[in-house]
């Protein structure tokens, strides 16, 4: 696997993902509505799917992954227990959700999804 071009902005954006879902999980009012049964759960699943996912583009070592992962399975347990606080519900049902959503997104390393952004980087500098 060759290194990205633009890892520093990957990363970046990877950062802003995280803070968008801290500020998504700790503002007084839910953002995003998905309208189907159990739709907080799916928002929940897919949020720390999607950064767990994120980081799997971005980094090669197993080690650097498993870390990422067990940070955001603490981020999302922690985020639950301040939102206990904040006026919103503390629900063990959403730690469940975030992290099994860190797991399927840690379970992008062992397929060819794990190098999406690479293919993309290529095909945006194989234009030029």
């Amino acid at each position: 696997m060759r290194p990205l071009r633009y890892f520093r902005w990957w990363l970046l954006l990877g950062w802003l993902i995280v803070l968008a879902v801290v500020y998504l999980s700790l503002s007084t009012r839910p953002a995003i509505d998905i309208p189907v049964r159990f739709g907080d759960k799916v928002g929940h699943f897919l949020a720390y799917g999607v950064l767990m996912g994120w980081f799997v583009q971005l980094y090669q070592s197993r080690i650097l992954l498993l870390l990422h992962a067990a940070l955001l399975v603490l981020l999302g347990v922690g985020l639950e227990f301040l939102q206990g606080y904040s006026g919103r519900y503390f629900e063990y049902a959403d730690m469940a959700a975030n992290s099994a959503g860190v797991l399927v997104g840690f379970s992008l390393c062992f397929t060819p999804l794990q190098v999406l952004l690479q293919r993309f980087e290529a095909c945006l500098f194989s234009r030029r």
